[in-house]
């Protein structure tokens, strides 16, 4: 179906003014910073923004602003905003789980040798006190 000239141009209106709330982060509920909520918003078919159809060109030109925010450092998608700050939350918690293993590894290698030296320790004081009992020219004091 044609469309005529003055409703192409209402089309683009709406479209345009659709992309700029999107662009500002006004995101309706369910949908995206995309050219499906795109369309929806404006009311148009979104098979016109692809191809040689007639809002291609407009599609080009949200999805470089989009682009260009994004950039910048600007997300007017929430969810989008929320899924960068979750990746990088991931990634500083498998840095300190990695760095924690660290620890926890040398510290049990610590308490090993720890109690390695402890019973090594223990077997020579036995021994030593073994040889004393034993021994007869080792005179014991009394203790007052």
């Amino acid at each position: 179906m044609r469309i005529t000239a003055a409703q192409r141009t209402a089309n683009e209106n709406r479209i345009r003014a659709a992309m700029d709330r999107l662009l500002r982060g006004e995101i309706p509920p369910g949908g995206r910073c995309d050219i499906k909520t795109l369309a929806a918003e404006a009311s148009v078919d979104r098979t016109a923004f692809y191809g040689t159809r007639p809002y291609a060109d407009l599609r080009a030109e949200f999805e470089r602003r989009l682009r260009s925010l994004q950039q910048a450092g600007d997300q007017p998608d929430p969810r989008d905003a929320q899924i960068t700050r979750l990746k990088s939350e991931v990634t500083a918690l498998k840095q300190r789980l990695t760095e924690s293993t660290g620890t926890i590894n040398e510290l049990t290698e610590f308490r090993s040798q720890a109690l390695a030296q402890l019973t090594a320790q223990h077997d020579e004081i036995t021994r030593l006190r073994r040889c004393a009992a034993e021994a007869s020219n080792i005179r014991r004091l009394q203790a007052h």
